[in-house]
């Protein structure tokens, strides 16, 4: 059990830029705050950008803990809630997400990949140029360039979920343009 000196510890080390115990704080606490998401979102993938978003937020030191206000865990789940509202708000004007998992994208890729003119590539880039801008580069240094999505978190300073998000509705997006593109071949020799 996490006591509150050592708190006060863990978070003075963060302050000082201590990335082993930001890594600490993590461990000992993500669970909590991935739960409280989750609850609020009912989505896997909404709950790891917000648990990544709240973390982010104690890292860069948007909001300061006071520890004679209360216990580290309940400030750390207040940050959280109100930014799973947010979360929330923000996706109740956006269209719903896509259901397929990442992996199942994936699956689809590599499947139609195996077709010839997709092969050649050119189909495939002049497809990628009529996604939005966000979801082009991540598809660019996905499958183009071969990075990861941890790699590509990185490279674009986007929260992990978010990339995976961005992916999955790209790739779903080039899905249907490719069947709609093998439609129009096969319909018009």
């Amino acid at each position: 059990m996490q006591s509150q000196l050592d708190d006060i510890k863990l978070m003075q080390r963060i302050a000082a830029r201590d990335q082993t115990a930001f890594r600490a704080l993590y461990q000992q606490y993500g669970k909590a705050v991935y739960s409280l998401a989750y609850r609020v979102l009912q989505n896997g993938t909404l709950a790891e950008e917000v648990t990544q978003d709240t973390f982010l937020k104690v890292w860069q030191q948007k909001t300061q803990w006071d520890p004679n206000k209360g216990k580290l865990k309940n400030w750390l789940l207040a940050i959280t809630h109100f930014t799973a509202i947010d979360r929330l708000r923000q996706e109740r004007r956006q269209p719903a997400l896509y259901p397929e998992s990442i992996e199942d994208m994936e699956d689809m890729a590599q499947a139609v990949a195996t077709e010839p003119l997709w092969q050649e590539g050119t189909v495939l880039r002049m497809l990628v140029t009529q996604l939005p801008d966000d979801m082009a580069l991540l598809i660019e240094l996905a499958f183009f360039r071969g990075m990861s999505h941890s790699e590509i978190a990185s490279e674009t300073h986007i929260p992990l979920g978010t990339v995976k998000t961005r992916l999955r509705t790209g790739l779903q997006r080039l899905r249907e343009q490719w069947l709609e593109a093998v439609n129009r071949t096969s319909t018009h020799p």
